[in-house]
């Protein structure tokens, strides 16, 4: 199998190369929107703000796996910015879609938990209307109607509240300003999973293996769209509060800051956040026989990743 990983140098894209699991299962070639890898490497060029120039690469590469892990995901940048968003987050992946409708490929995409308005208030099933809030929202919802209506074999997994040991996430902000002042005011009424890549990269491993062992009738069945995410829930200032006892437990941090919750409207943004993000992942163990994880597990993974390395 030939695998091709767009957004390399992303925070998912890291960690599917670090992990090293789609090297086991075939040929693997990655690119990023520069040609270059985090490290300097070079690496295939692919920009999913110019959809037109996708096409050539895809005939030159000729993967019969396309993982998408590239994304706009700048969430309030998006409110000024919503049509090179929707460029990226919608127009690109129809593009992939239907490449690799043509030519037999499959596509792993990964939307989030943003096409939802955050109104309920219990677990979003995989049907749950979609209602989102704001521009980012819209672009990836563009996205999975796209390769939808694309008729690829393709995998659509939501997740929400991404971060790793490395890139821009919030337990990075949070390490960082936690040890630069005694207290810090962190937003208390958004819920959601803090979801590790770690976690993202293995469950999407666990459903390529079946996807690939299943019999081609089985497969169909197999694919659509899934909620790839941590269980459990927790709020902002829940997370702060974990990632600051746990990082100082681990010698990551000198004390530990005073979290003060506040409300969403004491910390006005561009872009509206859902206050209720909990996605229902419990189809996911079922179908491809990986079970999620609470989300403190992958906070505890990602600082002991942390603690360990150089200084």
């Amino acid at each position: 199998m030939r695998i091709l990983l767009l957004g390399a140098n992303g925070q998912l894209g890291r960690s599917f190369i670090e992990d090293g699991g789609l090297t086991t299962r075939g040929e693997l070639i990655t690119a990023s929107r520069d040609g270059q890898r985090h490290d300097g490497a070079a690496i295939e060029t692919a920009d999913l703000a110019a959809p037109n120039t996708l096409p050539a690469l895809l005939d030159r590469l000729r993967p019969d796996a396309i993982v998408n892990a590239a994304a706009y995901t700048a969430v309030d940048r998006a409110e000024q910015e919503e049509p090179l968003a929707t460029r990226v987050n919608g127009e690109a992946v129809g593009v992939l879609g239907r490449w690799a409708a043509e030519h037999g490929a499959l596509v792993i995409h990964y939307s989030t938990d943003y096409v939802f308005d955050g109104t309920a208030n219990a677990p979003y099933p995989v049907d749950a209307p979609t209602a989102p809030l704001g521009a980012y929202g819209r672009s990836k919802l563009a996205g999975e109607a796209a390769l939808r209506d694309s008729g690829a074999a393709h995998f659509i997994f939501r997740t929400a509240w991404v971060y790793a040991p490395h890139g821009h996430n919030f337990l990075r902000t949070m390490l960082r300003v936690g040890a630069e002042r005694d207290e810090l005011r962190v937003v208390a009424d958004q819920i959601g999973a803090p979801t590790s890549t770690a976690l993202i990269v293995a469950g999407t491993l666990a459903a390529l293996d079946t996807w690939r062992a299943a019999e081609t009738a089985q497969r169909r069945a197999l694919e659509g769209t899934h909620h790839l995410v941590a269980s459990g829930h927790t709020s902002w200032h829940g997370f702060a509060t974990a990632i600051f006892d746990e990082a100082h437990a681990r010698g990551l941090l000198p004390r530990v800051p005073r979290v003060a919750a506040i409300a969403t409207a004491d910390y006005p943004t561009p872009a509206k956040r859902p206050a209720w993000s909990v996605l229902d992942n419990s189809g996911f163990a079922e179908r491809f026989g990986y079970a999620l994880p609470d989300w403190q597990n992958g906070l505890h993974d990602v600082l002991d990743t942390l603690s360990h390395q150089p200084a």
